[in-house]
């Protein structure tokens, strides 16, 4: 029975891993240029390679946010 309980724990650190590149790959891909679902693919269908793909081979498009704004985007003042 702990067997399955040490299953259930790394398949739940997996499920995260595989969701939170999902999330971090749309995001990057949004501020690449290349819109969300592009990086939302990647990020599901190769797990953490997908964000390194899009974080280290996919250039940044022109005019992008990327492009801007640099790599670490700038907080914004409450009004």
């Amino acid at each position: 029975m702990i067997l399955f309980g040490l299953i259930g724990a790394k398949a739940l650190y997996l499920l995260f891993a595989w969701l939170l590149s999902a999330a971090g790959s749309a995001w990057l891909a949004e501020r690449k240029g290349y819109g969300e679902r592009v990086g939302l693919t990647l990020g599901l269908l190769l797990s953490v390679v997908g964000l390194l793909i899009m974080l280290l081979v996919m250039p940044g498009r022109p005019g992008s946010a990327w492009k801007r704004e640099g790599p670490i985007p700038r907080r914004r003042r409450a009004p």
